[in-house]
């Protein structure tokens, strides 16, 4: 098996400790590790590191090769600019193909959290064997509440039980739903959040571009016939950026009639936000996440995270997120975590870009 690992995000939610020079899924967020290196840990009891693609900007390249040197250099793929996760997807394919025509490729992003790494790895073994007989698979997110911040899967007809996990044909693909009908799906048993985890064979995923977007494929062929070659950049350079910006969700995967569910429960979170972050890092007595130098005193529920070495220090705050970079302050309920986004254009829009 191999693994394609998107790490191309620029982690706007999470600022000010998230920058563009180094966004979220190279930072450790309350662990030793880095988001990417601990996407990477998570899948070596199944992929060796030489079967390890990452998918990234040309300005992080460089990241990637210091954070991850057990990765040959030649599977770091670098997207001169952002075209969604189709092109990217199908170029790894391409790529690992040419590697192994029987292969079968997960795709994941560098910047979840996923607790659970044995039962995650069991999941994708199983999902493998599904893959192998051309099923288009992804893990679906057994639903702990009716979120209507994540898309949802719809499950169909069982289409057995791969390695002891129950596996579904899609009935459907749905955008983030309103509060009422997130809690109707909850009700039916038959939703699972989409992680965006996917897992096929490489000619598989292949033949679908070709089915649905072959102007998008005859392009990647290109970049990938010339990859390795005197003309790989140039060819990358003007080729790519007029290949069509858009999503594996909305090329393939809502289209195709070979996709299939696997609902698991592996302790997964997208760490979409501050508040996000908060859920999953350990929490004291009274509910506080702490990162770096704090203290409290009468705060509960509330995100404390030093990333300078000065003291962060509060007193009587109750479901709130504060972040000291050294140079930023954040401070802000926990229910306005998503409200960070705004707040970042707000900020270029006063001039104050080198803080971004």
């Amino acid at each position: 098996m191999y693994a394609l690992i998107l790490a191309g995000g620029s982690g706007t939610r999470l600022w000010p400790y998230s920058r563009s020079s180094l966004p979220k899924q190279f930072l450790a967020l309350g662990s030793d590790r880095t988001m990417l290196q601990q996407t990477v840990d998570r899948v070596l009891p199944l992929i060796p590191a030489k079967n390890v693609f990452i998918a990234t900007g040309a300005a992080y390249a460089a990241i990637v090769a210091q954070q991850l040197p057990d990765v040959p250099q030649e599977n770091i793929l670098i997207e001169p600019i952002g075209r969604g996760t189709a092109p990217c997807i199908g170029y790894a394919a391409l790529q690992i193909h040419k590697h192994d025509a029987d292969a079968v490729m997960a795709v994941l992003s560098a910047d979840h959290n996923i607790e659970r790494g044995a039962e995650f790895c069991s999941a994708l073994a199983a999902a493998g064997a599904l893959a192998a007989d051309g099923m288009l698979v992804t893990l679906g997110i057994k639903m702990r509440e009716p979120s209507t911040g994540y898309g949802y899967i719809r499950q169909g007809e069982q289409l057995g039980q791969p390695g002891d996990h129950d596996a579904y044909r899609v009935q459907a693909f749905i955008e983030k739903p309103s509060r009422e009908r997130a809690e109707q799906y909850f009700a039916s048993g038959e939703y699972a959040w989409n992680a965006g985890i996917f897992i096929w064979r490489a000619d598989a995923l292949i033949t679908e571009l070709g089915t649905y977007h072959p102007k998008m494929l005859a392009q990647l062929g290109q970049i990938a016939d010339a990859a390795h070659t005197a003309d790989a950049e140039e060819t990358m350079l003007t080729v790519w950026p007029l290949i069509e910006n858009v999503a594996i969700d909305v090329a393939v995967m809502e289209r195709t009639g070979r996709a299939a569910v696997i609902p698991v429960e592996i302790g997964w979170s997208d760490v979409g936000d501050w508040s996000a972050l908060a859920d999953v890092l350990p929490h004291d007595e009274h509910g506080n996440a702490l990162v770096g130098p704090t203290v409290s005193l009468d705060t509960s529920r509330s995100l404390l995270f030093s990333a300078s070495k000065r003291l962060v220090a509060t007193i009587g705050l109750e479901d709130m997120i504060v972040v000291d970079t050294g140079e930023v302050v954040l401070v802000c309920p926990r229910s306005r975590a998503q409200d960070v986004k705004a707040l970042v254009a707000q900020v270029r829009a006063s001039g104050q870009v080198s803080l971004l």
